[in-house]
């Protein structure tokens, strides 16, 4: 009420009603250009990117925050108390700081969605990179505004950021978790121990990297489902990364009956390095007679796939899988099932 008595004693009706006139004319002007998308339509036709980042920008404007503003203005028409004036004008900067920092995050999270995009199509391994950059930047975009707000408030920003250092402390203790996974995000994001598009094993869950975020990674699981890791616990993990993966060493067996003839032990080694040289993308490593198991005779055969597709490798173990079936049993030799053999030995009766 003080300053509405003053307001009346020291200025005209006729200067209220200009002054009223002026910050609803701003006001309108604002609503008018926001609503119009005048700015908006002007940058998009320009065909350009910083066109369209513009006009992402422009269709963030918040009418709210320039009241402060339009009241500034109406009352530049008035006479009014220095502290008064003040006060408005403080308010009229702090709104317009925050709108400037709105246009500026908008403007960040265009470019950098812009990057990702482009990233992950030429260089998945920067991807990550852009995701933390993105973070930092808009912090402190804002972290900027705040301070400037609160210099143009009066506050003692020096002493703040004195006592935010202290402060920081204490909350560190208490977000540690959070903090250790922001941590290990960066330290993701740097050494690359996976990128956005690798599939990789932890434990007995495996899927493909989808995202890597500040707190968590994000993996699409082989069925379907996704899978959430805390970017900490993920670190602390053994990851198998299979999207570096130059070449898959194949290692498996086949037993053979007690029953094969001698000449035709001898022989399969040689059977089964034809069979894997007959296909493409192998390279043979060795075919041994390995061991005499309970109701087998097992041999161990070793390759290499020079391919990490999973597809490939299936595709290629079948057709060894049918080579060597066939080969046996042209030669007559048959494989080995789980038998057992009992002898009865008869005694003669007494």
């Amino acid at each position: 009420m003080k300053y509405w008595n003053l307001l009346l004693q020291k200025n005209e009706t006729g200067e209220l009603l200009l002054a009223a006139g002026i910050a609803v004319g701003v006001l309108f002007a604002i609503w008018l250009v926001r609503r119009l998308r005048v700015l908006t339509r002007l940058a998009r036709t320009t065909g350009t990117r910083a066109g369209d980042a513009v006009a992402d920008a422009v269709s963030a404007t918040k009418l709210w925050l320039f009241l402060p503003l339009a009241v500034y203005a109406g009352a530049s028409a008035l006479e009014l108390p220095v502290r008064l004036d003040r006060l408005l004008e403080s308010l009229a900067m702090v709104g317009t700081l925050a709108q400037l920092a709105v246009w500026g995050n908008r403007l960040l999270a265009y470019w950098l969605t812009q990057r990702m995009i482009e990233k992950r199509a030429t260089d998945p391994e920067s991807a990550t990179t852009v995701t933390l950059i993105s973070f930092i930047a808009r912090m402190f975009v804002w972290t900027l505004a705040l301070l400037l707000a609160l210099d143009q408030l009066g506050f003692d920003v020096t002493a703040l950021v004195a006592g935010l250092g202290i402060g920081g402390v204490a909350v560190a203790l208490a977000l540690q978790n959070v903090l250790g996974d922001l941590f290990a995000s960066a330290a993701i994001v740097l050494d690359k121990p996976f990128v956005v598009g690798d599939f990789i094993v932890v434990g007995d869950l495996a899927g493909t990297v989808e995202r890597v975020g500040l707190k968590t990674t994000r993996v699409k699981s082989l069925s379907g489902e996704q899978l959430v890791f805390a970017n900490a616990q993920l670190l602390g993990s053994q990851i198998r990364n299979y999207k570096r993966m130059q070449e898959r060493r194949i290692a498996f067996s086949i037993g053979v009956t007690y029953e094969t003839p001698l000449d035709k032990l001898r022989a399969i080694p040689g059977w089964l390095k034809a069979a894997v040289e007959a296909q493409e993308g192998v390279r043979f490593d060795r075919a041994h007679f390995k061991e005499y198991a309970d109701f087998s005779l097992n041999f161990e055969i070793v390759y290499y796939v020079l391919s990490a597709d999973y597809a490939a490798y299936m595709n290629v173990q079948q057709a060894i899988n049918l080579a060597i079936f066939e080969k046996l049993a042209a030669e007559g030799v048959e494989f080995a099932y789980p038998t057992r053999t009992l002898y009865v030995r008869q005694q003669a009766a007494g």
